[in-house]
């Protein structure tokens, strides 16, 4: 049987909580209280009927916990669908702003100030050089998603920003796309490593008037990686899907789970090579815990041509370069949203009947509960 992140809180979360009841942060407690509930009876459901084999089936409703690794699918599928519309026929690059390991155990004890401080310098860093007429002399766009982990779970804030290639050219009416030289990236990663530094630094202490930062030495180089996104309006889309809305660690990578400890698999950076790690259950817990954000942190957020609030321009620039845009790079139609299928009989013809509440769905007979565990999709 499969274990998952819901089996490890149920087993290891009651004597988690109770050890560190008077330091545990609400959005923690949260987390593993939501997860544990994940589509299950407790959280009340749905009834579906199929209109081929005629079964009824009961779809147990999802968390939506920003920290459940069952529920990032289903929210990474919807953030696609409407971030589709926003698309610009243009090439995309990926950039990735990290912080020095000076920095961390400081932004992890002032996360909500300092990780928004983090993707304020992170963009603005970038628009300044942009803005250069010796680099592009443009107004430029960007989605940006925080991640704060590695691939053992340890603290490690980075920003990955996805930018188009190009930006508006100051008369406000023109696309000034990037030199066809600079195919490697907008502007050189370098000085932007250096901008970065800078404008970190001085929000930080703008920030938290009184308080010291780390001491960071002079040569530390902060790390600034770009690189070009895999072209084309759907690849650029399924390419930052797998950063939004992606959790820490995923159901399939725990592999184990005792009354002592967790073991869990990851992929060393540098190669393709799977290895595993076993952990404490109480230090798994703590690693996993540390990467749920904040209550009111947005993980994912838009910047410059690509914020909400410049809409209307960047629908003009849509129409301005549908017409210059290559096949490759223009946005195909949006496709229906797939229909539900059925546990039995696997046809894509399961219709939602009414909803239960979590009392109905408990008396609800043991044989379709089983089915229902695990729905090709549930409702929200």
């Amino acid at each position: 049987m499969r274990i998952g992140l819901a089996d490890v809180l149920r087993r290891h979360g009651p004597a988690y909580v109770e050890r560190y009841k008077g330091f545990l942060l609400p959005s923690h407690a949260r987390a593993i209280r939501d997860i544990v509930q994940c589509r299950t009876p407790l959280l009340g459901g749905h009834l579906a009927e199929c209109a081929q084999c005629g079964r009824e089936h009961l779809l147990y409703h999802s968390c939506r916990n920003r920290a459940c690794p069952r529920c990032g699918f289903d929210r990474t599928t919807k953030w696609i669908a409407q971030q589709r519309e926003l698309l610009l026929p243009a090439r995309y690059f990926h950039v990735v702003f990290t912080l020095p390991s000076e920095l961390g155990r400081f932004v992890r004890s002032h996360q909500t100030t300092l990780l928004s401080v983090l993707f304020q310098a992170a963009f603005e860093s970038l628009a300044r050089l942009c803005r250069d007429p010796h680099f592009l002399g443009a107004q430029i766009g960007a989605l940006a998603v925080l991640h704060t982990w590695t691939r053992t779970l340890e603290w490690h804030p980075h920003i990955h920003m996805l930018v188009p290639g190009g930006g508006l050219a100051p008369d406000g009416r023109t696309w000034r796309a990037a030199p066809a030289r600079r195919k490697r990236y907008l502007v050189p990663v370098h000085a932007l490593s250096k901008l970065f530094r800078g404008r970190f630094l001085d929000l930080a202490r703008r920030a938290l008037p009184g308080v010291s930062l780390p001491e960071i030495p002079g040569d530390k180089r902060w790390v600034v990686f770009a690189k070009p996104a895999v072209q084309g309006p759907d690849k650029v889309l399924d390419y930052l899907g797998r950063y939004v809305h992606r959790t820490a660690l995923s159901d399939k990578a725990i592999v184990a789970c005792d009354d002592n400890s967790v073991t869990f698999t990851y992929h060393r950076s540098g190669d393709s090579l799977r290895r595993s790690m076993t952990l404490p259950a109480h230090e798994f817990l703590r690693r996993f815990l540390q990467h749920v954000p904040p209550k009111g942190l947005h993980r994912v957020r838009a910047f410059g041509l690509l914020h909400p609030a410049h809409r209307a321009t960047l629908q003009r620039l849509q129409l301005l370069l549908a017409n210059q845009a290559s096949p490759e790079t223009r946005t195909p139609p949006q496709p229906a949203r797939p229909p539900l299928r059925c546990p039995h009989c696997n046809q894509p013809s399961l219709r939602l009947v009414r909803r239960l509440s979590p009392s109905q769905c408990a008396a609800w007979p043991p044989a379709d509960q089983a089915a229902a565990a695990h729905p090709a999709r549930a409702p929200p």
